[in-house]
């Protein structure tokens, strides 16, 4: 497995490109499983947005929460 290009480089820049090929890995692999669970519940991943449907404002729930020691 050692090359002519992995001798020029350090531990370190080899442990950052294997831990990037092994998040995209990750990364795919749950989107596979996502997508498999869609299709068996009849969905569609990712879930097309409804027309008409609004975005949820950021601070909506703030303004109904209690702060400590209010009543």
């Amino acid at each position: 497995m050692n090359s002519d290009a992995d001798k020029g480089r350090s531990l370190r820049e080899i442990e950052l490109e294997v831990l990037e090929e092994g998040r995209e890995w990750t990364r795919r692999r749950l989107e596979q499983r996502l997508q498999e669970e869609a299709d068996r519940q009849g969905g569609v991943f990712p879930p097309e947005r409804t027309k008409g449907a609004s975005p949820a404002k950021a601070g909506d729930g703030a303004a109904n929460r209690r702060r400590p020691g209010k009543a």
